[in-house]
């Protein structure tokens, strides 16, 4: 009778084991927060590798700040208007606002506010209201 017992402890720990282990593999799948849905930029690349921009755009940016504004040093590499040039969405036409807009979907992702555009222009020039393409 002990013998049964204890095979049955096992069959029930096997299968209890089963069924977390199948959880843990759905949970993972599916995340536990959706990652950002990013639309395809306008560009053939970006100005640097995806992986070192995902880790690095904020210095990057940051870098680029510093040099126009302290240097008066402009170039067109990693400036922000580039960016939201490239990165707008296609049906909003922003970076930022709606949660598949490519700024702000990865930034709600990663639990970080954006204040960038407070005082840039989240939309290209030619996407803007009411503006004149040069």
């Amino acid at each position: 009778m002990a013998g049964r017992a204890v095979f049955a402890g096992l069959i029930f720990a096997t299968a209890l084991g089963a069924g977390w282990a199948l959880a843990q593999e759905r949970t993972a799948a599916a995340g536990r927060v959706p990652k950002p849905a990013l639309a395809q930029a306008k560009g053939d690349k970006c100005v640097d590798p995806t992986d070192f921009m995902r880790r690095n755009h904020m210095q990057v940016l940051l870098h680029h700040r510093d040099r126009t504004m302290h240097e008066g040093i402009r170039t067109p590499q990693h400036s922000l208007k580039g960016c939201v040039e490239c990165h707008a969405g296609p049906q909003s036409g922003t970076v930022v606002g709606g949660s598949d807009d490519f700024c702000q979907s990865c930034h709600a992702y990663a639990a970080v506010s954006i204040d960038c555009f407070e005082c840039h222009a989240a939309r290209p020039r030619q996407a803007r209201a009411g503006a004149r393409k040069p």
